[in-house]
């Protein structure tokens, strides 16, 4: 049975169903450009930037007081942030914290669970991470004097783009310490079976830990019933903190109380922190793996845009992301056949994170004259543009309006105008 021609007029009816519908109001968007890059950097929302004032007017008015006696007290920020962030996880408000950044985050989790001995002395990670966590893991190996070359595991792709579970659980030996990988690769979009590695990774006695960076606000979690040993996160992408907002961590309650591995003033108790002993007595939740002062205004909008969602509800933002996505697809099998596509973004919905990825040997070119047309996609070198419609702002007419721009641009040719070649940034 042939599918229905996919029209304006679909995405319009699907818009009218969208319960999601009139959280797009929250944020600031452009009429005139069409954003689709939220899984680098969310857009802000009304809420997010009435928080940061907050806390600003909080700074104004209390001076240092504001620690205590603001209106958000700075003192208590993490915690809060984090009992806030726990539902998105499937966790409990004392295995969450926001604080540092992603990486950060991960050097104190890894200095925390990574402990060599015997011959269990090796890490277990993939050769599609994103870069920085593959340095966090090798400059981790160097100082306990490992060699990376010997004892970095990297799990082999078959297409460069996905990972197969069944691969990775082939690689879990006798001398594996520990395993960390993404919930979502960032250049595909594939979603990982967290519970399915994470119980054959126990299985050989491997501690598990996850980066959740493409995955948080776009899906749920369920850390805790999965067994998820430890994890991180950044805030900017789908949570919509804003460039360079506070990152996350999440440790198994079975793991609360353990001495972190790298101590810091705020990984003191709050009523012991100010007796300012030599000897930290350490928190028995999450707030242990915090190590200096919470940076208050990259992380005050982060209170406003989980307040959006608590009201939106993240199976709601699942179920419209996937829809989203899902039509995204049809499209391009719809208008862009025979352009030189390639989709390397699973099809199935339960494979897929947040984004779509599509291979072209122009990509660069594509992505250029994307924003010439006022559309902001992504491109990662040497050839995938990254595409992601967001729940809270992106409506599935903007959606449709996008691949008939990537049609026009491509039919027309009007992408060799430019050169196939990053920016700076890209």
């Amino acid at each position: 049975m042939t599918k229905p021609k996919i029209t304006l007029e679909t995405a319009a009816k699907l818009d009218q169903k969208d319960v999601l519908h009139n959280f797009k109001k929250e944020f600031y968007t452009d009429d005139n450009r069409f954003y689709m890059d939220g899984n680098s950097l969310g857009l802000l929302s009304k809420r997010a930037e009435q928080s940061l004032l907050s806390s600003l007017e909080d700074w104004k008015t209390h001076a240092i007081g504001g620690w205590t006696d603001g209106k958000e007290p700075w003192f208590y920020m993490s915690e809060k942030f984090g009992a806030k962030t726990a539902p998105l996880l499937g966790a409990k408000p004392e295995e969450v914290i926001s604080t540092g950044s992603i990486t950060s985050n991960l050097h104190q989790l890894l200095s925390t669970f990574y402990r060599p001995e015997g011959q269990r002395t090796k890490i277990l990670a993939d050769e599609l991470n994103f870069p920085s966590d593959i340095y966090a893991l090798k400059s981790q190996l160097e100082l306990h004097g490992m060699d990376p070359d010997e004892h970095l595991i990297q799990v082999k792709s078959d297409n460069g783009a996905t990972l197969s579970e069944e691969d990775i659980i082939k690689e879990m030996r006798s001398d594996i310490a520990l395993l960390l990988l993404p919930s979502v690769l960032y250049r595909s979009g594939q979603l990982l079976d967290i519970e399915k590695i994470t119980k054959a990774a126990h299985e050989q006695g491997i501690m598990v830990g996850f980066d959740l960076a493409h995955s948080i606000g776009a899906l749920p979690h369920n850390l805790d019933d999965w067994g998820v040993d430890f994890a991180v996160w950044c805030t900017y992408k789908y949570l919509n903190s804003g460039p360079g907002g506070v990152g996350g961590l999440y440790v198994n309650e079975k793991h609360l109380g353990s001495k972190p591995g790298l101590a810091g003033w705020f990984s003191s108790k709050k009523d012991k922190q100010f007796d300012m002993a030599h000897d930290l007595n350490h928190a028995e939740t999450a707030g242990a793996y915090q190590m200096g002062t919470p940076h208050i205004l990259s992380s005050a909008p982060l209170l406003g845009s989980l307040d959006l969602f608590q009201e939106a509800d993240i199976k709601n933002v699942r179920c419209k992301s996937l829809q989203m996505t899902r039509l995204m697809l049809d499209l391009v099998y719809q208008e862009l056949d025979g352009l030189g596509f390639q989709i390397i973004t699973p099809l199935e919905d339960e494979r897929r994170g947040g984004h779509i990825s599509l291979v072209h040997s122009e990509a660069a070119s594509i992505c250029k004259a994307l924003k010439k047309e006022n559309v902001v996609p992504d491109f990662r070198a040497p050839d995938v543009i990254r595409l992601a419609p967001v729940a809270l702002y992106t409506t599935y007419k903007e959606v449709y309006e996008v691949m008939m721009i990537l049609k026009e641009i491509m039919v027309n040719e009007t992408y060799k105008k430019y050169k196939n070649e990053r920016d700076i940034i890209a």
